[in-house]
């Protein structure tokens, strides 16, 4: 049997097609469909290792989970993941290939579009019906030519397409009105209709735009998804319009401040500080005060080098320098643990220039890069060296390309499955791993945050991660099929 297939659209970047793809997975699941996520190229810092030890989009991930299904690289074949504003590392089918500027990528997409039409004619055999997630806009002219992401696989595949706009950002009516105008007669005729998405108000308001529009384009509305506030679902790259949780009253909150990279990657890794009733998470940006901490967090990077330039650029090394002197504690993630060491060196160029550089010299180690990325799942137990917590689950992954090493790892964080991993400094204030994923689980939330100096009871949330996700595809479903036609999607 072969799966149908219906694709995903959007009218920009943002629009919220991961949203509706999402949503709409849960909704076939919780009808007993065997359904899947697809996107056959993904631009994007935020990935995730599969069991089969691969790396995708985490968006993807996400989709698998409402699905009710383990992530698997087939479900995001082509991922790019920018190291410069003109190039990004390639990775086909889970694995790195290398890095490619932007004009090289341009004639490697024939082979990129075979990579992606593989893993979806394989997907075609294991399920009902796929989901597809274009990416950014099928109307951007210059990436018209090869095109893999949009219109141009939904030609190759013989798919149709829903195309989903972003009222909440205004323009909604121009928005789809201009992509229509722009899409060639044969793409015109496989996009079936629009849904708007983040709705805030009363949907009776619309109707008269939305008879206009359909007269206008020919095309039906097949609904209204509406804004859907506090929901917790790992974004892609857009997590800066996600709402901090909020702080119990009457408890002295815990501030946790992090870096906004330019080149961050993982941001997710923060989410279970973000919806934790007792912490105060704070991302810093360019140009923007760094306020006091109880706990600073240097977060993953896709440039390890250039976002430690960044950071010394921005003051925060003698910030860091005072947190530490009057007490604070220091934790680093995947690129933020290599800054944290004595140096850096990338002689073949891995992550950007070739080099070599200072780290930040506060765990006594060294990093190397090198060709081959570690992709692995990985768990095991807190170390002695966190606050006398022993026996502590913990449990992640790990993506990187570098290797480190030195006498700050005879003192490691953590013990996990394959050994000793991590590194805690001779004062117990700084630590570094490279698993993402650190605070998912609760007990091991609340052993690192007292590691960090947090008095009193630490537990993360009333529920664990895992359930509460579960809970919000749900209500993401419910909104979709309380204000989309769902059977009318399925009947493209």
């Amino acid at each position: 049997m072969t799966a149908k297939a219906l694709m995903i659209q959007g009218t920009s970047s943002d629009a919220g097609k991961s949203l509706v793809a999402t949503a709409l997975c849960r909704a076939l699941h919780r009808q007993g469909v065997r359904v899947a996520p697809f996107k056959p190229q993904n631009m994007a810092l935020n990935s995730a290792v599969t069991m089969d030890g691969g790396e995708i989009g985490r968006a993807q991930a996400v989709q698998a989970a409402a699905c009710g299904l383990d992530p698997h690289i087939d479900m995001n074949p082509v991922l790019l993941k920018p190291n410069s504003d003109v190039g990004s590392q390639v990775i086909l089918r889970g694995r790195v290939i290398g890095n490619m500027q932007a004009r090289a990528y341009h004639h490697f997409k024939p082979k990129a579009m075979e990579t992606a039409l593989e893993a979806f004619r394989d997907l075609q055999q294991r399920y009902d019906t796929l989901i597809i997630e274009g990416a950014g806009s099928p109307a951007e002219i210059n990436l018209r030519q090869g095109d893999l992401a949009n219109m141009g696989f939904a030609e190759a595949v013989d798919c149709p397409v829903v195309l989903v706009g972003d009222i909440d950002r205004g323009g909604v009516f121009a928005q789809f009105v201009g992509t229509l105008d722009i899409l060639s007669p044969s793409e015109r005729n496989r996009l079936g209709g629009m849904i708007i998405n983040k709705f805030r108000g009363d949907v009776a308001l619309l109707k008269p735009g939305i008879d206009w529009l359909e007269q206008r384009v020919s095309k039906p509305v097949y609904g209204v998804l509406p804004f859907v506030a506090g929901l917790y679902l790992a974004a892609e790259d857009s997590f800066f319009d996600l709402e901090a949780g909020r702080v119990e009253a009457g408890v002295a909150p815990f501030r946790v401040v992090v870096p906004r990279l330019p080149r961050l990657s993982n941001h997710t890794d923060m989410d279970p500080l973000r919806l934790h009733p007792r912490v105060d998470l704070v991302w810093v940006g360019a140009g923007e005060a760094i306020p006091g901490a109880d706990l600073i967090i240097l977060p993953g990077s896709k440039s390890v080098m250039a976002d430690l330039s960044w950071l010394r650029d921005q003051g925060w090394e003698a910030v860091i320098q005072r947190h530490l002197r009057y007490g604070g504690r220091v934790m680093g993630i995947c690129g933020g643990y290599q800054m944290l060491g004595e140096t850096l060196e990338d002689p073949e160029g891995v992550e950007g220039r070739a080099g070599t550089g200072l780290g930040l010299g506060w765990l006594p180690m060294s990093t190397r890069f090198k060709g081959d990325k570690r992709l692995t799942p990985n768990q095991g137990e807190l170390s002695v060296g966190v606050k006398g917590r022993d026996g502590v689950s913990v449990e992640g992954y790990e993506i990187h390309m570098g290797v480190s090493s030195g006498p700050a790892l005879s003192r490691p964080a953590m013990i996990l499955e394959e050994g000793a991993h991590g590194a805690v400094s001779l004062d117990d204030q700084v630590m570094g791993s490279y698993l993402h994923g650190l605070f998912d689980h609760p007990e091991a939330c609340s052993a690192l945050l007292e590691w960090a100096g947090m008095e009193g009871q630490a537990a993360v949330h009333d529920e664990a991660l895992a359930t509460r996700r579960e809970a919000e595809f749900d209500r993401l479903a419910d909104a979709l099929e309380e204000g989309v036609d769902v059977a009318a999607l399925m009947r493209l």
